[in-house]
């Protein structure tokens, strides 16, 4: 997501809310000046089945840094991007829940996934929870999902709506933003400056700053639309050609993406990519052209950086 609506966004949905809301919330006893404990707002498996695109960027210039230090983030970002690996993911429907209990401030739905969006919709569909002191607001959802209406008092774990792309969204994903007041705040880490840190999630969750989105074997090297659409064909007896491909997250210049690919007689193909530049998400696919055989073939993908293993991914396919 290169912009953010900010929770305003919502007003037409939420206008004469406020005051109604503090009101609301005091009489439920649930206003607080601590910080919440954060439930993760997404039904997916960080590092399986989903993963952190974007920290928030805690440079207050030009430059940009994450929590861990690192550069996981771009210039302004307000939030924790959640990401989907693929279209094909987010179409099964991937639930969004709230992860701190409060009332609903605002809402929108309606705005098409992975299309142009109205000027001053960059949220796309989402949704504001006021938790006293605290707001917490959930953009990108997936059109026509959104479950809640100004004014719903919802505890931590209710389901929000899914997954979707709406907005300026390039890919599937949730943008989180925590605000205490109108300021941003991390919730990986409350300190001033970068490294560790209080932080707001209720069960830790590690600093991730790079890995391996997706991977797999194909019959030919896969368009990379078909990748990000999740419909990268698989390899056939007829194929003529034995491809292992991967999509990373977070690469940087020096990365290297090994490929290792097996089948019935041994050791097919053995490889490595060296990444040039800076990119939010990298591609690389290699193999060899031959004609394949039935039977049972197996690809791992490894992710180094400066010398150490960052993340590790392995598939298989059978081919009949």
């Amino acid at each position: 997501m290169k912009a953010l609506a900010r929770a305003g966004a919502f007003g037409f949905r939420a206008g004469g809310l406020l005051a109604w809301t503090a009101l609301f919330l005091a009489l439920a006893g649930i206003a607080r000046a601590e910080p919440p404990a954060l439930s993760w707002p997404v039904d997916c498996t960080l590092g399986q089945s989903c993963f952190i695109q974007h920290y928030l960027d805690r440079d207050p210039g030009p430059a940009t840094q994450d929590f861990g230090c690192g550069t996981l983030t771009y210039d302004g970002h307000d939030g924790t991007d959640i990401a989907l690996p693929n279209a094909a993911a987010m179409a099964k429907g991937v639930a969004v829940r709230a992860a701190a209990p409060g009332v609903v401030r605002g809402m929108r739905d309606g705005v098409p996934d992975a299309a142009p969006f109205p000027e001053g919709q960059d949220c796309g569909n989402g949704v504001v929870i006021d938790s006293g002191d605290w707001q917490e607001q959930y953009c990108h959802m997936r059109q026509g999902s959104v479950a809640v209406k100004p004014g719903d008092r919802v505890a931590a774990g209710t389901f929000l709506g899914l997954v979707g792309q709406s907005g300026n969204a390039d890919f599937p994903h949730l943008h989180l933003t925590v605000r205490q007041g109108k300021v941003p705040v991390d919730p990986f880490s409350t300190a001033a400056t970068c490294g560790p840190g209080a932080e707001l999630w209720a069960s830790p969750l590690p600093y991730v700053p790079a890995g391996l989105v997706q991977i797999g074997i194909s019959g030919g090297v896969p368009d990379y639309k078909a990748v990000q659409a999740g419909t990268g064909a698989a390899p056939e007896t007829r194929s003529g050609a034995l491809v292992i491909w991967a999509e990373v997250f977070g690469a940087r210049p020096g990365d290297v993406i090994g490929f290792d690919l097996s089948g019935p007689g041994g050791v097919v193909y053995q490889g490595q990519a060296v990444l040039e530049k800076p990119q939010d998400r990298a591609y690389r696919a290699q193999g060899r052209k031959m004609q394949p055989v039935a039977g049972d073939y197996s690809g791992t993908v490894t992710l180094t950086r400066e010398g150490k293993e960052i993340d590790r991914k392995v598939t298989s396919v059978t081919l009949r």
